[in-house]
């Protein structure tokens, strides 16, 4: 295994092009669920709550949830993907792609709690830079070709990841490659490569490095019964 901040431009490029091959048949509002390791539930906008397996369709409106020690790794049809860490919950607000209407892209993620990791495809890619956006209670992250780590906790991170459990209430980003905009109670600032943004909601405080200054680990399992398609390896 190895940490995410060792990724290569071409690693990255091959992973996102394995994405997209494998959700071309998807629906403009849809994901599937590539990988998963552990438990991974749904709740659907007309109340009804699942249990997903790999290959099960998510969408607009779904509520994403998964347990303790599991990781579940979501790819989108314009070749874009999110992991979910343990303990975290995600509404999908928006997810539009459409080949020939790029002016429609919109992806729009609310991470209530937990951790999200995220690879963009070509939502913010070929037409609003700004179509690509997450959002916490504290934060709303904008997404610009890139490859990061975005952890909300509400109030704790303890289970997300290991060492979690010391991190401060609020939203912490790490990026890893491109640029990530975090905007927060009216400042904007870029989140550069090899950066860490950090926002309670009030100051958003840029520093140098890993979230946590490298006290939690943020490695993804893979291979064996772990995400075998998840970005680092």
């Amino acid at each position: 295994m190895r940490n995410c901040k060792t990724l290569t431009a071409g690693s990255i490029a091959f992973a996102i092009a394995c994405m997209f091959a494998g959700t071309t048949a998807l629906a403009a509002g849809g994901g599937e669920v590539t990988h998963l390791s552990g438990t991974l539930s749904v709740q659907r906008p007309d109340g009804t709550i699942l249990v997903l397996a790999e290959k099960s369709e998510v969408k607009a409106g779904d509520f994403l949830m998964t347990q303790r020690d599991s990781y579940a790794q979501i790819n989108f049809v314009d070749g874009s993907s999110v992991t979910m860490r343990p303990f975290s919950q995600l509404k999908i607000e928006a997810f539009n792609y459409a080949q020939d209407k790029p002016q429609e892209d919109n992806a729009f993620f609310r991470l209530l709690k937990g951790g999200l990791r995220t690879v963009t495809g070509l939502v913010g890619k070929r037409g609003n830079q700004d179509a690509y956006r997450i959002g916490t209670a504290t934060a709303t992250i904008g997404i610009r070709g890139s490859v990061g780590d975005t952890v909300a906790c509400e109030p704790s991170c303890a289970g997300v990841m290991p060492g979690g459990e010391g991190l401060a209430p609020g939203t912490h980003h790490q990026t890893y490659s491109g640029t990530y905009v975090m905007q927060s109670g009216g400042q904007t600032v870029v989140i550069s490569e090899g950066n860490t943004g950090f926002t309670n909601g009030g100051e958003i405080k840029i520093t140098v490095g890993a979230i946590g200054g490298g006290s939690v680990n943020l490695n993804i399992p893979v291979g064996g019964n772990g995400l075998r398609g998840a970005s680092c390896k």
